[in-house]
């Protein structure tokens, strides 16, 4: 008969076993998701917002931004929504700024200004999407972000699919992938448990 110290050793072995488990397996689906590009005819292509300098989006919301003109381009949808609120001090918004590059190159967008993390912003765009009758998106943003952007935006009501940018600096190297994948696992469970965003807002990168 196993003595109580051993039943607690087993059992303490059981549960770091299945929190690998759990970990592991959710950073497959943040791996594999990032690798699919699903751009089927949709309402709106909707670009997830990231940190902007007076305007000017930083390199990482600039590969959003490039990418979404492409599907634009490309026709996957007639229109694009830019979210994304702004930080205190800001003089525009993620979204404004957004909107501003895509105009200037010919791109139908709207802005939706609101939003400090994912979660809200998805949040404010279905809003928007509900209003004007609006129902499938395809989601622009970094390819490890792609799995909790989507379930968020499900979640949330509005049929998505993903199409990530390929460029930018969340893809230059092996050691940055692996450090978006990591942050991005616990992120994503971080939303399954508590149904809340971990973000504290935009960063830029």
């Amino acid at each position: 008969m196993l003595s109580p110290f051993r039943w607690a050793r087993r059992l303490v072995s059981l549960l770091a076993l299945t929190v690998l488990l759990v970990l592991g397996t959710t950073a497959v689906s943040v791996w594999w998701v990032a690798r699919q590009d699903d751009r089927p005819r949709s309402d709106a292509i909707i670009v997830l917002g990231a940190s902007q300098f007076d305007g000017r989006p930083s390199s990482v919301f600039k590969a959003r931004l490039q990418h979404a003109r492409a599907l634009y381009d490309a026709g996957v949808a007639p229109r694009v929504i830019t979210v994304g609120g702004g930080a205190p001090g800001d003089r525009t918004t993620e979204a404004d700024a957004g909107a501003a590059f895509l105009r200037e190159r010919d791109v139908e967008a709207v802005a939706v200004p609101e939003g400090r993390n994912t979660l809200q912003s998805l949040e404010a765009a279905e809003r928007l999407m509900q209003a004007r009758g609006w129902e499938t998106a395809v989601l622009v943003t970094d390819p490890w972000h792609s799995l909790r952007s989507r379930t968020m935006a499900r979640d949330k009501g509005i049929d998505a699919d993903t199409s990530p940018t390929r460029a930018g600096p969340s893809v230059r190297t092996r050691g940055t992938q692996a450090r978006y994948i990591a942050r991005e696992t616990l992120a994503y469970l971080y939303y399954k448990a508590l149904g809340r965003s971990g973000e504290a807002g935009p960063r830029a990168v």
